[in-house]
């Protein structure tokens, strides 16, 4: 019953944060990226917000993402803009290429859906694989804030056709111990007064302290470990609410 990034939630995706759309993370990626010469992987490419301006700006980039529905987006969203990168569905934890990548790049908390702590060290070590040795990963994260269980909140996007889509959303479970909360959403999508699709989504996020997650990098083989706070390279986060980015070299 519960669907992850299916047809309405991509949907809203790409009209909530369109092509180049920018938390100032693509302008900060582009700028840590720039004397790189080699290939680069996106991880959880989603619809191809990040791709695309990087692909634009000349960079040899490769993608993959879970949901068909995300992909299927992304690559419409190429065709559109007459690129033609590598796209591929694969999980972080899992996914296999005899490709090895300069830099992996993971905007915006897209990490944090791993919610499960194994899950995200396999991810890590999957991410230290596919790396040179000396290549280099960035990897943004965000620090829990206060949790509202049972607290609804409601957005509504409007189509060029006139439907209409309302997501509702609220966090339903949080585990302190095991570090992650889950939120359920619930898409509905309306044409002249009557619903005509609907779709229940289930949302986990994990959360890590700065220093912690510095020692799981360095567990997993990485090292040189750099942290910067909402997009100042090197200023460490002082408050919640930041974005955290951190940036590690692969040591083989």
């Amino acid at each position: 019953m519960l669907n992850y990034y299916s047809k309405l939630s991509t949907e809203v995706y790409d009209l909530d944060k369109p092509i180049g759309s920018s938390f100032g993370d693509i302008e900060y990626y582009q700028e840590r990226l720039r004397k790189t010469s080699g290939r680069i992987l996106e991880p959880a490419v989603g619809t191809g917000r990040m791709l695309i301006p990087l692909l634009e700006a000349g960079y040899e980039v490769d993608g993959f993402d879970v949901s068909a529905e995300m992909l299927e987006k992304c690559r419409d969203n190429c065709r559109q803009r007459n690129l033609s990168p590598n796209l591929f569905k694969g999980r972080m934890e899992s996914f296999s290429t005899d490709q090895q990548y300069n830099v992996i790049i993971i905007p915006t908390g897209t990490f944090l859906l791993l919610h499960e702590r194994e899950q995200s060290l396999k991810a890590l070590r999957n991410f230290h694989y596919h790396l040179e040795d000396g290549g280099k990963l960035i990897v943004d994260l965000y620090l829990q804030r206060e949790i509202d269980l049972g607290k609804i909140s409601t957005r509504t996007w409007t189509l060029e056709n006139g439907d209409t889509i309302t997501l509702e959303n609220k966090k339903v479970e949080v585990d302190w111990v095991n570090q992650y909360t889950v939120s359920h959403g619930r898409y509905e999508k309306w044409r002249e007064g009557k619903l005509i699709a609907t779709e229940l989504e289930r949302f986990p996020m994990r959360w890590y302290g700065v220093e912690e997650f510095m020692m799981v990098l360095e567990q997993t083989g990485f090292k040189d470990i750099t942290v910067s706070a909402d997009y100042r390279y090197g200023e460490y986060p002082t408050k919640e609410g930041q974005c955290i980015t951190f940036e590690a070299i692969a040591e083989k």
